[in-house]
């Protein structure tokens, strides 16, 4: 027998109206057992159905790792069925779409998307990202109804699922441990309860928790080459204007919930103090940038799950000063013990969820209450308030940007600003140059592993990988330089050539050293390589827009580019340049810049601008 009813719910008190579990009228339908485990019985059968996924099928280890999670479902469905008629217990299903579920189901979305739209194992992944989804369903659905009759189905697994898929994967190998990775999430927020503001909620963010615990084990295992964890944190820079897609994605959320105040203050407390140490050693502290993206994701996306988090503004500006120090502090605690450094946005939020209510506490109390940022509005209602945090944010967010605070065109991410910060001997600026080389090596870049076995040889300590392997790989990759200075590593001198980049290096540093090249036209890439100091960039760019392929021609462009090749000291561009003034093509003629340009590019190590001064200056002498 099945009863349907249909209740709404009664309208919250004025004291309730900003908290964030506003619901829809629910639906609640009363069902006997066999009914109600039929349910997860079809999520479990729909999880089987991923093992006809070429990929899934074809991966014997991956293909246990489903029929494992599929068995333990089932074993868990009959035991249900058995036990539940015996004891006369009914089963409910409440049918309620939370606001704070879906619109973090879309923001989370959103950017998975836009990433792998520049990073393609993210849509390889994607069948695996709903196999988790069909898993939670029927996990999250057996476990309520092992503890009490009804269960809520809404939208609640989608922003447990795709915020642990931001930050962790296992391989396939391994898979079986993603499944205990999202069930770990699920049992979290269903047995770890306490009291807050007069009701039982949970304690730990359902995705945070899982993600810390993980890394936990992982650091103390040594085992995170069984994850992608690197490469993600890595390749979410790839896609352009990433800072800004956060931060625009992040806005609905902030507004409904009024969670700004936690992301600005966590943003601004971890830029501040970049610029202080920036100040202090000339170099940045996270390596590359004041606010790494994956850091600057977990701030939008990962801590401000608005159950978990204070009450109280000021609360929630403590809360989020805290995760950004809470970053810094775990970047240097997990680089002094050797442990992948990544995991430091992910190991403070359960930490931070703990201490919560001492925070609203001491919010509360009667020193701080006049600190309260609510204060200053107490005459606007809630949503307006948020709107205003939302304006504040706004302009912070852009002053950081116009100060290459955040944005694609940071320093730190742009090898020549690591070349001149080790000419200049920084803290750091060594090796973290070796650390970008090895990067561009291993990607392809012959000139790049030549450079590496250059420093390998006259900065001790700088590189972990010997010069005569860094000279071999760039012979073994076609770069002749690298063989001659492989047979000096051999003989034991210290005595290296270098050499400008080749055509089609440049190419390489796109991916920044952290993943495959994002899929952009020809033009695009020899901008971008242009942008981030790459001379060679910078003369392929020249040349397209002289010729007029794939782009308007547009001549003065091009002697522009070219002026800023041949500064980056592409000889190729001062040579280009030279000849155009000599020949009077696109520019004035002028004999003097002519010979100006031909002498750089010369002096850059282009041969044939060396004949062609030498042919000049025979042809004065006649």
């Amino acid at each position: 027998m099945t009863a349907k009813t249909r209740a709404s719910r009664p309208k919250p008190r004025a004291s309730e109206k900003t908290r964030p579990t506003s619901t829809s009228p629910s639906s609640i339908t009363t069902l006997a057992p066999a009914r109600a485990l039929a349910i997860p019985f079809a999520f479990t059968a729909a999880l089987g159905a991923f093992a006809f996924f070429p990929g899934v099928g074809q991966n014997a280890r991956l293909l246990w790792s489903f029929g494992g999670a599929c068995t333990a479902l089932l074993a868990w469905n009959a035991a249900l069925l058995l036990h539940a008629p015996r004891r006369g217990r009914t089963f409910a299903l409440e049918v309620v779409v939370r606001p704070q579920h879906y619109l973090q189901a879309c923001a989370q979305g959103s950017v998975l998307l836009y990433w792998g739209w520049y990073w393609q194992p993210v849509y390889d992944y994607a069948p695996l990202i709903a196999a988790q989804l069909v898993f939670a369903y029927a996990v999250d659905m057996l476990l309520t109804w092992s503890r009490r009759e009804t269960y809520t189905l809404g939208f609640g697994p989608f922003p447990i699922i795709f915020s642990i898929n931001l930050f962790l994967w296992f391989k396939l190998d391994w898979f079986y441990l993603q499944f205990l990775l999202v069930a770990v999430g699920l049992f979290a927020k269903e047995m770890i309860r306490w009291e807050k503001d007069g009701r039982r909620a949970h304690v730990f963010n359902p995705s945070s928790f899982p993600l810390a615990l993980c890394s936990m084990v992982l650091i103390l295992t040594h085992t995170t080459h069984l994850t992608w964890g690197e490469e993600i944190a890595t390749t979410q820079f790839l896609p352009p204007h990433i800072y800004l897609v956060i931060f625009l994605v992040g806005l609905p959320g902030q507004l409904l919930f009024g969670v700004t105040s936690m992301t600005m203050s966590a943003a601004v407390t971890t830029y501040g103090f970049g610029l202080l140490y920036f100040a202090a050693t000339g170099t940045y502290y996270f390596f590359d940038s004041y606010i790494p993206i994956a850091v600057f994701l977990g701030m939008h996306l990962l801590f401000t799950d608005p159950s978990t988090s204070p009450r109280t503004e000021s609360g929630r500006v403590v809360f989020g000063v805290l995760y950004g120090l809470g970053t810094v502090a775990l970047y240097t605690m997990l680089g002094l013990f050797g442990a992948p450094t990544f995991y430091d946005k992910l190991l403070p939020v359960p930490i931070l969820n703990l201490v919560i209510r001492s925070i609203d506490r001491a919010a509360r109390s009667e020193a701080l209450a006049r600190f309260d940022p609510a204060l200053m509005g107490r005459a606007l209602a809630p949503r307006q308030r948020h709107l205003g945090y939302i304006s504040i944010w706004a302009v912070v967010f852009i002053l950081m940007s116009v100060a290459q605070g955040v944005g694609d065109m940071h320093p730190g991410h742009q090898l020549p600003f690591w070349r001149q910060a080790c000419e200049d001997g920084r803290r750091h600026g060594c090796s973290n140059l070796a650390i970008i080389e090895s990067r561009y090596c291993a990607a392809g870049s012959a000139w790049a592993c030549n450079e590496l076995g250059i420093l390998a040889g006259t900065a001790p300590g700088a590189s972990p990988i010997p010069s005569a392997a860094s000279f071999g790989r760039a012979c073994f990759l076609g770069f002749q330089v690298g063989c001659a200075n492989a047979k000096s590593a051999s003989s034991g001198s210290k005595e290296f050539r270098s050499a400008p980049p080749r055509q089609g290096d440049y190419a390489i540093a796109l991916g920044e050293g952290k993943g495959p090249l994002p899929a952009m036209t020809a033009p695009a890439l020899y901008e971008r390589a242009c942008d981030q100091g790459w001379g060679s960039g910078c003369d392929e760019l020249a040349g397209v827009y002289m010729v007029g392929r794939a782009l308007p021609r547009d001549t003065p462009r091009a002697v522009q580019l070219l002026e800023k090749g041949c500064s980056l000291g592409e000889g190729s561009a001062c040579s280009n340049l030279g000849l155009m003034y000599r020949r009077g093509d696109g520019v004035p003629r002028d004999d003097t810049r002519a010979l100006q340009y031909l002498r750089k590019a010369c002096d850059a190590g282009f041969p044939e601008a060396c004949q062609w001064l030498e042919d000049e200056r025979r042809a004065i002498n006649k």
